[in-house]
């Protein structure tokens, strides 16, 4: 069974870093396309980041230039660090295996306040 557990959230200040982990089981991970997605308060669950098997990155234009994703296939673990952050970055952050539609996992909180 695919199993997706994210971790690495909390609360910080405008400006500050966090970096997010999801470890990925069930699956043969270096194989699949990897997202990050978030979810703010009263508002859908948008895609932030995607990762090919390859490498290949891409990003919402809201958080280019502030967030890189990066995955380590020995682990079976995708990441986010996040620079830079502001108010808006505020939600739930989930990570998900592209297209095949997995269950979510139980994401990481992440608050931006000051």
């Amino acid at each position: 069974q695919v199993h997706f557990v994210e971790s690495g959230g909390g609360l910080v200040q405008p400006g500050g870093s966090l970096r997010l982990s999801c470890a990925a089981s069930g699956i043969i991970f270096r194989l699949y396309v990897m997202d990050w997605y978030r979810q703010a308060p009263g508002k859908q669950r948008e895609l932030v980041a995607s990762i090919t098997s390859g490498g290949s990155t891409n990003y919402a234009e809201s958080v280019k230039g502030r967030f890189t994703i990066s995955r380590d296939n020995a682990k079976n673990t995708v990441y986010l660090q996040m620079n830079s952050l502001k108010p808006e970055d505020t939600g739930v952050y989930y990570c998900q295996r592209a297209t095949y539609g997995d269950s979510w996992g139980q994401g990481t909180q992440v608050t931006v306040s000051s």
